[in-house]
């Protein structure tokens, strides 16, 4: 099929939203995309589920790449705790005990990082020219070959290579899954299917630390290798669903494979159409929408993230993915290893660590209950996830700090990135903000093991300190410069950004986004399908 182009002509036809411009008064399109956004902004989460049943399967199966991933990555910090594992990498000690050097704690897990970073930012243009679909299938081939590395490494470096190629693919499933999610869904479940993926990350950490547990009393390296063998189960069925899927109408938009979306839009949504849906209308607003960005900032460059309005969009997105880090989240990701040098035995440990990442999913249900009240998103990082980390001396009380962070950040992260950016270079910022995120961890994850580690400062309990400096930090940052986009179409912060409204009034502030002249483009495509059946 030959994808049409960004330059042709709205045609005029006689249509129900007038403005002094006679040539837009007429748009089928504007008055096709104006009844699409009023649907979708009066529709209720019921009507949503009712609607979009199919969208929400989807993109539940798309997240479960974050499952698996999150059940890869929480492998590394748990094994540090495993006494098999230490013997195979680590070096003899005085007292007999063998363990892996901070140094070597920070090389492998920044050693993920720097793969994750090459792979977010291969994302920003793979996943733009190949689509969702293409690209995560692809990604689970890679993992499937590169696990073979994990399996079979005898020495730390060789578990450094495996790493860092595994962190590739890893890096691209960080962004894409939050991106799709964010374009099948309609606003009401903008929000839910976004988080959802949280809750995948901690489905697949108490799995993948279950795994690790459930081999402590295996003799030898057969103990780390069968958790890392099970990772071979997740890419063939992920792939054989994801092949089914279909690709996100948004992106199909930007194409200009018009046909195509309004299948998407079909294969999407119930095939009973009591529920007032049209797809045509629905493929009309995601045109307006793609040719207002355009408008806006014609670029989609990574180069176009620091122009315009889009440089403080690439801001905030950075932002509120490093806050996940400052607020302790890479001290978390160690709390095997705390807890073992607070004197645990590694199985207590590890039970600690399970119970942790089962209230990470149990939170994420929580923060949907919070969401649903009308709390909005700005207000869940005002809450300081780590201000139990002064007193932080137990499990139980990593506990009540996880309970807090999936609240709050954690959770709510995931549905903030999707909405702040535009849809027009929103892989390219949610990919590059994670990047900051990979950043912002690769510092942490030098600071981390040193605070922890015997061999090295021993701070213990008193790294608690430090984080609650980092979060009262982030308090300051996330009042004055994150706005609330609860409730916003796209079209909508795409004009709040570019009107330059401050955080703390994007609540409260009104904007028409059909008064804005956005003619041609692919506008024009969805105008002359329309036009002919719409003309009187």
């Amino acid at each position: 099929m030959v994808e049409k182009t960004a330059d042709d002509v709205v045609a005029a036809v006689p249509g129900e939203y007038h403005h002094a411009d006679p040539k837009r008064s007429n748009s089928v399109v504007i008055s096709r995309a104006r009844a699409a956004t009023e649907k979708e902004q009066k529709m209720s989460l019921l009507e949503g589920i009712r609607t979009y049943p199919k969208a929400i399967g989807w993109s539940l199966l798309i997240s479960l790449c974050i499952a698996m991933e999150a059940f890869d990555l929480c492998l590394l910090n748990t094994f540090y705790a495993m006494p098999q594992f230490q013997e195979t990498f680590g070096t003899l000690q005085e007292d007999g005990s063998y363990e892996l050097s901070a140094t070597w704690q920070t090389g492998l897990s920044n050693g993920t990082q720097c793969g994750q970073i090459i792979g977010l930012i291969i994302n920003g243009w793979v996943s733009e020219r190949f689509g969702y679909r293409y690209t995560s299938i692809g990604c689970l081939t890679l993992i499937a070959a590169f696990v073979s590395l994990l399996f079979t490494a005898t020495t730390p470096q060789q578990l450094l290579a495996g790493n860092i190629l595994c962190g590739v693919p890893w890096g691209v499933f960080q962004t894409l899954c939050i991106t799709y999610a964010s374009e099948v869904c309609p606003v009401a479940l903008r929000g839910y299917l976004t988080t959802w993926v949280n809750f995948c990350w901690g489905l697949g950490q108490v799995i993948g630390v279950g795994a690790v547990r459930g081999c402590l009393d295996i003799e030898g390296r057969m103990a780390w290798r069968i958790p890392y063998a099970l990772q071979w189960i997740w890419p063939v069925p992920l792939a054989c669903g994801i092949w089914l899927a279909p690709e996100s109408p948004w992106w199909l938009v930007r194409k200009g494979r018009l046909d195509d979306a309004k299948k998407s839009l079909f294969r999407l949504t119930s095939v009973n159409r009591q529920h007032d849906f049209d797809a045509d209308e629905t493929v009309a607003m995601i045109a307006h929408t793609t040719q207002l960005e355009q408008q806006i900032a014609s670029g989609a460059s990574y180069l176009d993230l620091f122009k315009g309005t889009d440089l403080r969009r690439t801001e905030i997105v950075c932002m509120v993915w490093a806050i996940q880090n400052l607020s302790g989240n890479s001290f978390s990701g160690y709390a095997t290893y705390f807890l073992l040098q607070a004197g645990l035995d590694p199985a207590n440990a590890m039970n600690f660590t399970l119970g942790k990442h089962g209230i990470n999913m149990v939170g994420v249900f929580g923060a949907w209950f919070l969401m649903s009240l009308g709390v909005g998103r700005r207000r869940f990082l005002g809450i300081p996830s780590d201000r139990e980390a002064a007193s932080m001396a137990t499990g139980c009380i990593m506990l009540v700090w996880a309970l807090f962070y999936q609240l709050t950040v954690g959770t709510v992260c995931y549905s903030l990135v999707a909405e702040i950016s535009t849809r027009r270079l929103q892989i390219k910022t949610v990919a590059f903000g994670r990047v900051c995120y990979a950043v912002v961890a690769i510092i942490t994850n030098v600071l981390t093991p040193r605070m922890l580690n015997p061999t090295a400062w021993d701070w213990g309990n008193y790294a608690g300190f430090f984080w609650a400096g980092s979060c009262f930090l982030s308090i300051i940052y996330t009042y004055f410069r994150v706005p609330e986009p609860r409730g916003r179409t796209f079209a909508e912060l795409d004009l709040l950004f570019e009107k330059g409204v401050s955080a703390r009034k994007f609540k409260t502030t009104k904007v028409d986004v059909f008064e804005e002249d956005v003619g041609g483009g692919v506008v024009g495509e969805v105008e002359k399908k329309l036009g002919g059946e719409e003309r009187v």
